[in-house]
């Protein structure tokens, strides 16, 4: 299987690119999300997935490894194909995704083209587990369980019982998280969290 492409974007637009290879041109269909991150770009390295049915071999680009196996996991789920996974990703940016998962926001899901309210909840129930597991050296906050992601859970709900809005200490904690990702302790993140609520 084909895990990346290196090379020169021969063509853009916001659905796709045809990136030369060593003389071999590919198309990839993108995500309007990779297309803002490279679309100014000449030479690029494009992390792929090759989808193949029986009358076509599609293959799909990511400016990430993040996006990628978010696609990944949204196209295992039935009734999600690499379109609607593709749209998902256009619509919302990768970390936005995973943490709508990761909070069981299937309302944010559904906002989304193609997804009605049983798939939305049905990602979120199937992949919950997974999101949380996914690892981004941009986005520490979503590590595994015993982390600074089960830090930041025990953070908001001490700050939802101190009778702060869950949205407002949502916010105030991933500000801090973003500041002072270095964090190690639920006492440090709820302090810090006060301060900047």
């Amino acid at each position: 299987m084909i895990a990346y492409l290196n090379g020169t974007i021969q063509h853009k637009c916001p659905t796709y690119f045809i990136i030369e290879v060593n003389g071999v041109g590919y198309q990839v269909h993108i995500s309007l999300n990779t297309y803002s991150k490279l679309q100014n770009n000449t030479a690029c390295k494009i992390f792929t997935h090759l989808h193949i049915q029986e009358d076509a071999h599609t293959m799909y680009g990511f400016a990430d490894e993040l996006e990628r196996q978010i696609f990944l996991y949204l196209i295992s789920i039935s009734g999600v194909g690499p379109s609607t996974a593709r749209m998902v990703l256009s619509s919302m940016a990768p970390e936005d995704v995973q943490q709508a998962i990761a909070h069981e926001r299937a309302d944010l899901l559904e906002k989304v083209k193609g997804i009605g309210p049983k798939t939305a909840k049905r990602i979120v129930l199937e992949l919950k587990d997974k999101m949380l597991k996914v690892t981004d050296a941009s986005n520490l906050a979503w590590a595994a369980p015993g982390g600074v992601g089960s830090h930041k859970q025990e953070a908001l709900s001490a700050l939802i019982a101190l009778g702060f809005a869950k949205q407002q200490s949502e916010n105030a904690i991933n500000k801090v998280l973003t500041k002072a990702p270095d964090l190690a302790s639920v006492e440090a993140i709820i302090k810090a969290a006060l301060q900047a609520l």
